[in-house]
C-alpha cells in the first residue's frame, strides 16, 4: 500500500513538472497536495532535528533521543525529520517544531535537557520563555504565533540571499518528493525537453557564473570548450574533495539538499555532451556519502537518472568516487588521476582537461557550489542571475564563518557584498567583543584582509588586488590574540604535509619555508652566537623563495602556497620583527617565546610549582622563594596555570 502511495506520488510530481515548463499557476486542489508533500500542510506534529554534521558534533543525536523517548513516554504521534544544517552552526542543536494548527517554529541550542520543557510548552501552544526562539516559518495553513518573528527577519538571515543554500536546513534531504515539490528537478527536465546543449551553455555563460572552488574560471566558456569538442564519450566530474582548513560549505550543501547538486550536474552533463558524472568526494564524510547515496537511489527510481530519461534519448549515470583526504587532489589534474587508480599527482596544462580528461577523454570539472548554482539559474533565467553582484562577479557566494567570530556557520550573500558586513552585520562580529586583527579568506592558499580592507567588495578582482582570493568561500577569522607568524606557520605546515612531492619547487621550498618559520618561533638555543645571523637570513630569504616557488611550482598548490607567508608579511612585518630581533611573541601565542620569572617576593615557597614542572627547572627550597631556570625551562606554562599566589609571570 505504501509503494502504491509513494508511486501516485512520484507520477503526481513528474505530471507536474512535464505538463507545463512556463506557468507556474496551478488550481487549488493542486496547489494543496503539493503543499501536503512539502510538509507544509500536515495532520500530525512534525518535529524537525538538524542533523548535519554540525548538528550531530553539538549533540543532535540525544536530542533526537529524547525527542523519541518524550513521544512514547507520552503516548503522542509526531514524525521526526532529520534536517541538514540552516547555516548558523553556533545555534546548533536546532530543533523545529511544526503543530498542524500553527506555523512551524524553530528553536537554538536545544540539548537533551530542554527537549522535554520546549515540547511541553509547544504542544501547550505556548511559546517556552526559557528557550530562544530563532522565529516562524509561514506555511500553508498554520496560525501565526504572536509577538515572534519569521525566520527570514533574524539578523543572521536577513542580510542573505540564499540560492545554493534555500533548501538547506528546511527540508528532508532524503525525500525526493519534497525535492521536487519545491521546484526541484524542473530545471533539468526542462533543458532536456525544450533546450539545445550549447544553448545551456549559453545561458551559463550569459548568468556571469564562474567557478566557485578557486581561480573563478567562467563556468559557461568552460562548459563551451567541452561541447565543442568531438568524442565518442565525455565526462563531468564534481570535485566534491573540500581540503581547506575552515572551509565545510561543500558538505553542508550535500548533507542538506543532495538532490540541488545531482541536479546541477545532470544539467551540466547534457550542456556538454557527458553521459557518465563522477563526484569525488573525501571519505572523511560519511554523512554526505550516505545522503548522496540515497538520492541517487531516488533520482534512478523516478527516471531522473539513467538512460533515454523520459523519452527524450538523454543517458545521465552518476557515480561516486572517495577520495583518501590528499589535499592536492582538490586540483583537478590530480583528481581525475586518483579516479583513474593513480597516485593523485597534477601534470602539465595543456592539453587541458576539456581536450583531454579522464581517461584521455573530454572532461568538465566544478565544484559543489557551482552545481548548486545551475538550477537556480535556469529557473530564474540567465538574466536575473547577472543582475546579482557586480560588474565581473555575478551571483551569491558562500562562505564558511569559523575562528573568532561570534556567530559562525556558512552565510550566503550578493557578491558584492563587503566583507564588513559579512563579518558584523551578518555573524555578529568578533567573539567576546575582542579588537578584530584579520581574516584568512581563500585557506591555505589565500590570504589575509586586514581591518583597513575590511570595506572591500567580496569578488574575484577586488579580493586580489589586496593579495587574497576567494579560493572555496572559507572565512577564518582572527582577533588581537593572534599572533599571525604562527598562523602563517599552521599554513605551511598543512601545505608542506599536502604537497604531492613531484615538483622539486614546492616539496623543498614549503619545507625550507617552514623551516625559517620554526626557527623564528623556536626556543633560543643557549650559547649558540650564530642563532640570530641564521634567524635573519632565514627571514630574507623568505620573500625571495616564495617567488622562485610562485613562479616555478607545476600545479595550483604549489604556485599558492607562499600566498600566507606574503600576505603576513605584507601586513605584519612588525610581528615577524618582534619575533626576530626581540626574540618576543607580541600575542603572547608561541610557547618558545614565552619566558616565566618568578615574583620572589610573591613566592611563598609552597613548592606546587617545582613538584608540577615536567622538566625539573624549578629549584628552591620549601618555604623559601624559588627560581627557575631559564636554560631547562620548555615554556610549557603548568608552574603559571599552578601557582595559587600569582607569584608566576610571563615577560
Amino acid at each position: 500500500m505504501e509503494a502504491q502511495a509513494n508511486i501516485s506520488v512520484k507520477d503526481f510530481l513528474i505530471d507536474e513538472v512535464l505538463r507545463d515548463f512556463s506557468n507556474n499557476s496551478k488550481d487549488e486542489q493542486v496547489q494543496e497536495k503539493i503543499a501536503v508533500i512539502k510538509n507544509e500542510k500536515i495532520d500530525q506534529p512534525i518535529i524537525y532535528i538538524g542533523a548535519g554534521t554540525c548538528g550531530l558534533g553539538a549533540g543532535a543525536d540525544k536530542t533526537i533521543k529524547a525527542v523519541k523517548k518524550y513521544l512514547s513516554d507520552n503516548e503522542l504521534e509526531a514524525k521526526i525529520i532529520e534536517t541538514g544544517c540552516i547555516g548558523l552552526c553556533s545555534a546548533e542543536p536546532i530543533m523545529d517544531i511544526h503543530l498542524p494548527t500553527h506555523n512551524r517554529v524553530s528553536f537554538e541550542a536545544v540539548t537533551e535537557d530542554k527537549v522535554d520543557g520546549i515540547l511541553d510548552n509547544v504542544f501547550s501552544l505556548e511559546l517556552p520563555k526559557d528557550a530562544k526562539s530563532m522565529g516562524q516559518f509561514k506555511s500553508y495553513q498554520g496560525k501565526d504565533w504572536e509577538n515572534l518573528n519569521f525566520f527570514n527577519e533574524h539578523p543572521f538571515f536577513a542580510p542573505q540571499y540564499r540560492i545554493v543554500l534555500k533548501n538547506c536546513g528546511i527540508i528532508d534531504p532524503v525525500n525526493i518528493n519534497e525535492y521536487i515539490a519545491r521546484g526541484g528537478y524542473k530545471s533539468f527536465i526542462k533543458v532536456i525537453n525544450v533546450d539545445k546543449p550549447f544553448d545551456v551553455c549559453e545561458a551559463i555563460e550569459k548568468s556571469g557564473l564562474r567557478g566557485r572552488g578557486g581561480g573563478g574560471f567562467p563556468t559557461g566558456k568552460k562548459w563551451k570548450f567541452a561541447n565543442g569538442e568531438k568524442s565518442d564519450q565525455k565526462y563531468l566530474i564534481c570535485n566534491a574533495d573540500e581540503g581547506d582548513p575552515g572551509a565545510f560549505m561543500d558538505r553542508a550543501i550535500i548533507e542538506g539538499d543532495p538532490h540541488r547538486l545531482i541536479e546541477g550536474m545532470a544539467i551540466g552533463a547534457f550542456a556538454i555532451g557527458a553521459t557518465e558524472a563522477y563526484i569525488y568526494i573525501r571519505a572523511e564524510y560519511p554523512l554526505a556519502i550516505k545522503r548522496l547515496e540515497i538520492a541517487i537511489e531516488q533520482a534512478k527510481e523516478y527516471g531522473l537518472i539513467g538512460n533515454d530519461i523520459f523519452g527524450t534519448g538523454v543517458n545521465f549515470n552518476i557515480k561516486i568516487k572517495k577520495g583518501a583526504g590528499a589535499f592536492v587532489c582538490g586540483e583537478e589534474t590530480a583528481l581525475m588521476h586518483s579516479i583513474e587508480g593513480k597516485r593523485g599527482m597534477p601534470r602539465p596544462r595543456p592539453p587541458f582537461p576539456t581536450t583531454s580528461g579522464l581517461f584521455g577523454k573530454p572532461t568538465v570539472i566544478n565544484n559543489v557550489e557551482t552545481f548548486a548554482n545551475v538550477p537556480g539559474i535556469i529557473e530564474m533565467g540567465a538574466d536575473k542571475f547577472a543582475a546579482i553582484g557586480t560588474e565581473n562577479s555575478k551571483g551569491t557566494k558562500v562562505f564558511a564563518l569559523s575562528g573568532k567570530i561570534a556567530l559562525t556557520g556558512l552565510v550566503e550573500v550578493p557578491m558584492g557584498t563587503t566583507v564588513r558586513d559579512v563579518l558584523f552585520n551578518v555573524a555578529g562580529g568578533v567573539l567576546d567583543n575582542k579588537k578584530f586583527k584579520a581574516v584568512q579568506i581563500g585557506g591555505p592558499s589565500g590570504g589575509c584582509i586586514v581591518e583597513k580592507n575590511l570595506d572591500i567588495l567580496i569578488d574575484y578582482e577586488s579580493l586580489m588586488s589586496v593579495g587574497a582570493m576567494m579560493g572555496s568561500g572559507g572565512l577564518v577569522v582572527m582577533d588581537e590574540d593572534t599572533c599571525m607568524v604562527d598562523v602563517a606557520k599552521f599554513f605551511m605546515d598543512f601545505i608542506q604535509r599536502e604537497s604531492c612531492g613531484k615538483c622539486i619547487p614546492c616539496r623543498e621550498g614549503t619545507k625550507r619555508m617552514l623551516e625559517i618559520l620554526e626557527s623564528i618561533t623556536g626556543k633560543p638555543q643557549a650559547g649558540d652566537n650564530n642563532e640570530a645571523l641564521e634567524r635573519f637570513k632565514g627571514v630574507m630569504q623568505l620573500e625571495k623563495l616564495c617567488a622562485v616557488i610562485k613562479d616555478t611550482s607545476l600545479c595550483g598548490l604549489g604556485q599558492t602556497a607562499p600566498n600566507p607567508i606574503l600576505s603576513t608579511l605584507s601586513w605584519f612585518r612588525d610581528e615577524y620583527e618582534a619575533h626576530v630581533f626581540d626574540r618576543k611573541c607580541p600575542s603572547g601565542v608561541c610557547t618558545n617565546l614565552k619566558e616565566y620569572k618568578i615574583d620572589v617576593d610573591l613566592c611563598t615557597g609552597c613548592t606546587i610549582c617545582a613538584r608540577k614542572c615536567p622538566v625539573d627547572a624549578i629549584i628552591g627550597s620549601k618555604k623559601q622563594a624559588h627560581f627557575i631556570v631559564d636554560t631547562k625551562c620548555i615554556g610549557c606554562g603548568v608552574c603559571f596555570d599552578v601557582c595559587k599566589f600569582n607569584a608566576v609571570n610571563v615577560v
